[in-house]
């Protein structure tokens, strides 16, 4: 590419950012790192009856912990400024009003209600689909159906008014998407829609294809459901005599169960986030849960996410943000919408977890037990990691075997009835034996120690490590107990062994 790659990510503070959102802003980033180019973040608040308090600063947050950093926003601005619409509101006129000179553009000045009539009498002709287009702009109150006098006047009075794109009739509009191929519409199909609204804001239409023009985008990746406007912008850089970007259109992001895009209420009924962060809402004080807040790592979500629609070509799954610029291409993204499986985001959460040092992980457990008043020490900590991270997709998974903490106080009721035979406090004690007369404690010399139990007994596996878990863990399954007893350490281990043995005896009395 001679041209440097510019994108944008554009999205509307109307609310919290939905992941579909965060993946439309990862794949605008990846493809532009890739290709040595510049991501932009650019705040689309023209609507201002839906704009949120708290909305931006959320998008922002939200990027920010995906590790994907605007070369250019609000935050950090370069020579394209201003990086919010609300702030150009004067640049976007002279476009409209260039557009009505050349005749591609109308005034038009029927009021709500009047179009709330015109709709509601096609709905009894039969014809609910109304639109405002090529046909039915000619019975409307417009500069096209109005004398250039009437118009003058009707501006000079201070009418309100609109301006609507003029679509042509009959035109084949054909726009070459990098991810679909060709797409072709015919001009009848489009409505004349409304560039300018009557408070002299911009749709979205007018103010994006003159901020991208403006801001040198060359590439436009934006979800599917912005590809039916595509022809409108097409139409809309031809009438401006402007170079058109390249456009991709990316697949939806659909719900686990059934069709349809995944939505708030799906994560709500089963129970996982569709946000990257925690939501309040300002209005109803409403919560809506994070991945963040709900224990994902950031890299792992990251990873997670770009693999809903797009696949390297092979079967490696594991990829780095740095690994995924690298591999990135648009070819490779999909062109059906791809199913979201809250299983899968937690396995990349677990790969994620399991590739952490012991250190780190013991550092983010620090804080969970001391919430739960634990003491423990960094060094004790940091081995219990490394035992409990191949069993645990979540950090606070890793406290959900509370014995490397605190000596068991009940025993597993179905292990005591099943395993729990009458031989087995005497073989029990004679393990207690051979394990105290083991002067370096550790896991190795262990295993070697009881697995010569065994075989000087001629005792099998089952006829002794059942119970012998049972008194150190509390429990009837787990990982090494070789590992485990290492860990707790020779006086903690025959000081649980006699304890249990005392309870369970009681309990068999």
């Amino acid at each position: 590419m001679s041209q440097k790659v510019r994108v944008r990510f554009a999205p509307s503070p109307t609310g919290p950012l939905h992941i579909g959102g965060v993946r439309t802003a990862l794949y605008n980033y990846l493809f532009a790192k890739h290709h040595g180019g510049d991501f932009l973040l650019r705040i689309e608040d023209t609507d201002q009856t839906r704009f949120v308090p708290g909305a931006e600063e959320y998008i922002q947050q939200s990027l920010s912990w995906c590790g994907i950093t605007p070369d250019e926003g609000p935050q950090n601005p370069g020579n394209c400024g201003p990086y919010r619409q609300s702030e150009r509101k004067d640049l976007y006129y002279q476009y409209a009003e260039q557009l009505i000179n050349d005749g591609y553009a109308y005034y038009a000045f029927d009021t709500p209600e009047e179009l709330e009539n015109v709709r509601e009498m096609a709905k009894k002709m039969k014809a609910p689909n109304w639109q405002y287009n090529q046909i039915t702009r000619t019975g409307m109150k417009n500069s096209l159906t109005l004398t250039k006098e009437e118009v003058e006047a009707r501006i000079n009075n201070g009418d309100p008014y609109v301006i609507r794109l003029k679509a042509p009739r009959n035109e084949e509009i054909r726009l070459n998407d990098l991810i679909r191929g060709w797409v072709v519409v015919n001009s009848n199909n489009i409505d004349d829609k409304v560039l300018m609204k009557a408070d002299k804001m911009p749709t979205y239409h007018l103010a994006n294809i003159v901020d991208d023009h403006l801001m040198d985008i060359t590439h436009v990746i934006r979800g599917e459901e912005w590809l039916p406007s595509a022809p409108t912008h097409v139409l809309l850089y031809q009438y401006l005599g402007w170079n058109q970007p390249d456009f991709a259109h990316l697949p939806l992001i659909l719900k686990p169960d059934g069709n349809g895009k995944l939505s708030k209420r799906d994560g709500d009924r089963l129970g996982f986030p569709v946000f990257p962060l925690e939501w309040k809402d300002p209005k109803t004080h409403e919560v809506s849960s994070g991945y963040r807040e709900s224990g994902y790592f950031a890299d792992g979500f990251v990873n997670m996410l770009a693999f809903l629609g797009w696949n390297p070509g092979d079967d490696r799954e594991i990829f780095s943000l740095e690994e995924l610029i690298s591999e990135f291409s648009l070819e490779r993204v999909g062109k059906a919408g791809a199913k979201f499986d809250a299983d899968k985001a937690k396995w990349y959460n677990q790969q994620y977890l399991r590739s952490r040092s012991n250190e780190e992980l013991e550092e983010l457990l620090r804080p969970y037990l001391e919430a739960e008043g634990i003491q423990s020490s960094k060094g004790f900590t940091s081995r219990v990691c490394g035992l409990m991270k191949e069993r645990a997709s979540f950090i606070p998974d890793m406290l959900n075997d509370r014995f490397y903490f605190e000596a068991p106080t009940s025993y597993d009721e179905k292990t005591v009835r099943k395993k729990w035979k009458e031989d087995t406090p005497e073989i029990v004690k004679n393990l207690r034996g051979k394990l105290e007369g083991i002067s370096d404690f550790s896991e190795e010399n262990i295993d070697v120690t009881f697995k010569k139990f065994l075989e000087d007994n001629g005792y099998g596996f089952g006829k002794v490590m059942p119970g012998f878990r049972l008194l150190v863990t509390g429990k009837g399954m787990g990982p090494s107990m070789s590992a485990i007893a290492s860990i707790l350490g020779k006086e903690e281990v025959l000081k649980r062994i006699d304890t249990g043995l005392a309870v369970i005896e009681q309990l068999a009395s």
